[in-house]
């Protein structure tokens, strides 16, 4: 048996590599479900108050209605986003048609609807950024887990992906011998 110190699993037989992609699937999955929990709602009210305070030109009463407004989208968003990442993290590996990341991007929905009903004109945003989210009015889409608050949420996302890899790898290994 080769050795290998990648962290692949690939030095192992099948069924322990498979077993200990799976048993860090479960980590990884369960502290980005807990990082998202904690820091999503202090990142929808910060976005709002960020892109209120650089527009500038909101009323009083529709500034104030949204700074009012901010938490509660916050915690809505957060717990449709935590809901979601569950359901993912639920299904076997080989069934998981996205990732966390790209569910977690959708957090930025609740906030949207805040700053739209406060009258906060659209962001200029680059083409990459408007084909891939053209709903995305704001430009608040997290490129990594890590743009929620917690810079350690975006190593987790790494580690999640490679130990789903690694029990897609063991499985096809078990499969071709």
């Amino acid at each position: 048996m080769s050795s290998r110190a990648d962290g692949t699993g690939d030095e192992l037989p099948p069924d322990e590599a498979e077993a200990r992609g799976l048993a860090l699937l479960e980590q990884t999955g369960a502290a980005i479900v807990a990082g998202v929990a904690r820091e999503g709602p202090g990142w929808a009210v910060a976005n709002v108050e960020r892109l209120l305070d650089a527009w500038g030109a909101a009323a009083p009463g529709a500034r104030a209605r949204a700074l009012e407004a901010a938490p509660a989208a916050g915690r809505t968003a957060t717990e449709r986003v935590v809901e979601s990442l569950q359901v993912l993290l639920q299904l076997d590996p080989g069934e998981q048609r996205s990732t966390p990341l790209e569910v977690v991007r959708t957090l930025y929905r609740e906030p949207t609807a805040v700053l739209a009903d406060a009258g906060v004109p659209d962001v200029v945003r680059d083409p990459f950024a408007e084909r891939s989210w053209p709903e995305d009015r704001y430009g608040l889409v997290p490129a990594t887990l890590g743009d929620l608050g917690d810079p350690d949420l975006g190593p987790l996302h790494l580690a999640w992906g490679m130990a789903k890899a690694a029990v897609l790898r063991a499985r096809a290994r078990r499969a071709s011998s």
